[in-house]
């Protein structure tokens, strides 16, 4: 069995109010679940992180330990960055971005086989929706 996933993390401001937003797809590109969740004050980058690693920690929950070691898992999000580092191309500078990779590199080996892939803004519409939604539903609660 084949998952997508696609994520993204934003923040209001940099760093200010952040959110992720998740979407589990099957191998046909069709949904099986989508979340999304302000998670406090972080950076852009942070948000990213957190996404993948929140969408990988639901996807083990969905399927169990031994299911997603047999899975192969092709992650989709736009952060051109967070890509790179996971592929090991790019070297991670900022201090606060170290421990993010450091636990989802640990999470993946709960897995088959992961995938990164980096795509444009515009194939990854509903995750940055979700994003928004969760930063609307956050900045509602804060004003109450």
């Amino acid at each position: 069995m084949k998952l997508i996933i696609y994520t993204d993390g934003g923040a209001e401001i940099n760093p200010g109010p952040a959110a992720i937003g998740v979407v589990i797809c099957n191998e046909k590109d069709e949904t099986l679940k989508e979340y999304s969740e302000a998670i406090g004050t972080h950076t852009n980058n942070e948000a990213e992180y957190q996404a993948l690693t929140f969408a990988l920690k639901k996807a083990k929950l969905l399927f169990g330990k031994k299911k997603v070691k047999q899975m192969k898992v092709e992650c989709r999000l736009d952060s051109e960055l967070v890509v790179k580092h996971l592929n090991h191309q790019y070297k991670i500078k900022e201090e606060k971005l170290k421990p993010l990779f450091l636990e989802l590199w640990n999470l993946i080996l709960d897995f088959g086989k992961v995938e990164f892939k980096h795509i444009p803004r515009e194939k990854n519409k509903r995750a940055d929706k979700l994003v928004n939604q969760a930063l609307k539903v956050n900045e509602s609660r804060l004003a109450i």
